[in-house]
């Protein structure tokens, strides 16, 4: 009996020469796209400047401002396509009548380049799209372009353009034939594809359905996501329909896991199977939660459907931890995601009696690995099924449906604006060194390479982008007698204070105890003065109330009149002759001790802000955070500053 992973290289064998079969070339060259892709992917530059020639191009609204800004990216630029040269060298000259045939030009081979990823950017001619998609035999799953809603308003509107589509597509739905597996004769399902899938399908972006969605408000977020979700997946039942919930930035993942779960437990939904959720292999805490969700979807006796991918916000989710100095979410080398993406679809697969799986990737090796896996573990058709991005490698989904019979494409719909976001990610995931799909189409990477199994190919990589990973930790505190006499050394290197990272449940958890707590211990109380190291009580006292409970008084200060400033300023002299003469480092241990006290207050710090200013958590955490910074820093600074040092060169100028 053969090896499993040398079944993986003979069916990747077959899928290659498949695909070979089908097309040699990632994008058909003889059009503007293809030429502009492949020029992409050859040229780091010319790639940098497209994507940022295309995130703007929808404000673009004039003839002018569109040949100003093609003069601008392009315009410098000593290697262009063919394509591109003509369109630079007429912003260059300019004229009114050459930039407006210019624009309608350019404009016209964007929207192109957009096409080649949107089935269409009305419902109609989705529709149609969508109608032609399944006469060369693929099934699709619809999602709208635009997800994070700016306004209530906004989301309103993305859940009744998602009712419209559904009624819509309920309608065609009516005209299609059910595809079919293979020779397969007629389905004993007709209502079905291969006789298990829906063929109405949707996605839904969490985001797009509630505007003030955020990890602080974990409750308020999920029942704001249901409320708008629900009428949607209620509508989906009745036209029987399959809704999957996609799974966006990882600040919104366990938001998206709650309202999955309580969407699939509720009583109303509970009979009805066709709900798929989500899940991001780069993610690292992704093993931890597909095994919570198979475990809940036994002890609930309600099967689920996964959709597996590996996830497309990398470059995304590294940045915003190095920023906000969290740990880093995804796995930084490509080897981990390819490698946890087997890991987990086995899982799946393993638990086919409650779980399916839809295979969402373009790698052949991917693909095979679930392909083999589950022939090794007895899985039947009914229960995976394998899914493409629509527009994305042509000959790729074309092998794929001639090797399994049944395959879905992810088939985003909407407006041109909002899909340029989605355009540059596509782009991005096109022509990144480490696609799959360059590897295989431009770079043409040796078979068995490509091939390999990412868990044994650690060796000599490099992490998936050129952000690198670094990892930020809160200024360590310094001892400011450590360095020897005549250095400036400040101790650890200055970092930022991490804000706090409310997608950990444990963060959520901390803040309404600490906020009930000062309620309890310090509610009224009065605040006195503090003058010589002693505590001061005057009859002018001012209330401090809750702005978002007036008649909360949280204490009372104690106001300094003449005659406790005048004390107060006689206390400052008498002990500023011996603060003058402290050396700066030991003036900044006071500051890094009150650094420290912060530190481990945190919660409290913030919860005070809550109650007397009416912050919201992050940003009452956040101001925390600036003031262990301040401390930190100007701690350091005072060390550096206070050794003697010379200050200019002029000769005979000794400052």
């Amino acid at each position: 009996m053969k090896a499993l992973d040398q079944l993986i290289l003979e069916t990747g064998r077959r899928f290659f020469a498949e695909i070979r079969r089908e097309q040699s070339s990632l994008f058909n060259k003889a059009h503007w796209t293809g030429k502009v892709m492949d020029w992409a992917m050859h040229h780091e530059r010319f790639k940098v400047q497209l994507l940022r020639f295309v995130d703007v191009f929808p404000a673009l609204r004039t003839s002018e401002s569109l040949a100003r800004h093609i003069e601008e990216y392009f315009g410098g630029e000593r290697e262009l396509p063919a394509v591109m040269k003509l369109g630079a060298i007429g912003a260059r000259l300019g004229g009114r009548l050459g930039a407006a045939v210019l624009s309608k030009a350019i404009g016209a081979n964007i929207r192109e380049l957009a096409r080649q990823f949107i089935i269409g950017e009305t419902t109609g001619e989705a529709i149609k799209n969508a109608g032609s998609l399944r006469g060369d035999g693929f099934a699709f799953v619809i999602d709208l372009l635009g997800e994070a809603a700016v306004s209530e308003v906004e989301a309103e509107k993305f859940q009744r353009t998602y009712l419209v589509l559904i009624d819509e597509l309920a309608k065609a739905a009516k005209t299609w034939q059910p595809l079919v597996q293979g020779s397969a004769g007629a389905s004993p399902h007709p209502e079905l594809d291969w006789g298990f899938a829906p063929r109405v399908q949707i996605s839904v972006k969490p985001s797009a359905l509630y505007s003030r969605i955020r990890p602080a408000d974990f409750e308020g977020s999920v029942t704001g996501v249901l409320g708008r979700l629900m009428p949607i997946y209620r509508r989906v039942i009745e036209v029987g329909g399959s809704l999957a919930l996609d799974m966006e930035s990882h600040q919104h993942k366990d938001i998206t896991l709650e309202v999955f779960r309580r969407l699939r437990m509720h009583a109303e939904f509970r009979h009805w199977q066709h709900v798929c959720l989500v899940l991001q292999a780069y993610l690292k805490e992704t093993d931890r939660d597909l095994d919570a969700l198979l475990g809940w979807a036994r002890a609930e006796k309600l099967p689920v459907e996964v959709r597996l991918v590996k996830g497309a916000y990398w470059d995304y989710e590294t940045v915003i931890a190095r920023q906000n100095g969290w740990p880093i979410p995804v796995y930084q080398h490509k080897w981990e995601s390819d490698a946890a993406f087997e890991r987990l679809a086995r899982r799946v697969l393993e638990h086919h009696d409650v779980a399916f799986l839809a295979c969402a990737s373009h790698n052949v090796r991917s693909i095979a690995a679930v392909i083999e896996t589950a022939s090794e573990l007895g899985v039947p058709d009914s229960r995976f099924e394998f899914q493409v991005l629509y527009g994305m490698a042509e000959p790729v989904r074309k092998a794929l449906r001639n090797l399994t019979g049944r395959v879905r494409l992810y088939c985003p719909h909407g407006e041109l604006v909002p899909g340029m976001a989605y355009l540059v990610r596509r782009l991005l995931e096109n022509t990144a060194n480490e696609s799959f799909l360059r590897q295989t189409f431009v770079e043409g990477t040796v078979l068995e390479q490509l091939l390999a199994d990412p868990a044994q190919a650690r060796t000599g990589l490099q992490p998936v982008s050129a952000v690198t990973e670094i990892t930020r930790k809160p200024a360590a505190p310094v001892d400011a007698r450590a360095a020897p006499e005549g250095r400036q050394d400040t101790g650890p290197t200055f970092a930022n204070h991490p804000v706090a990272d409310f997608t950990d449940a444990n963060e959520r958890a901390a803040m309404p105890p600490a906020i009930a707590e000062i309620r309890r211990q310090h509610l009224g109380k009065t605040y006195r003065l503090c003058i010589g190291g002693e505590d001061v009580a005057t009859d002018d006292r001012m209330p401090s109330r809750n702005p978002n409970q007036p008649g909360e008084v949280l204490g009372e200060v104690c106001q300094a009149g003449v005659q406790e400033t005048e004390r107060a300023i006689a206390a400052a002299d008498q002990v500023f002759p011996a603060w003058r003469a402290t050396d700066p480092a030991d003036r900044a241990i006071f500051l890094f001790k009150a650094a420290e006290v912060m530190r481990r207050r945190v919660h409290d710090l913030a919860g005070w802000q809550v109650l007397e200013v009416g912050k919201q958590w992050a940003q009452a955490q956040a101001d925390v955070a600036e003031a262990i910074d301040f401390l930190e820093y100007y701690g350091r600074e005072m060390i550096r500053l206070g050794a003697p040092r010379r200050m200019g060169h002029m000769p005979g100028e000794d400052n």
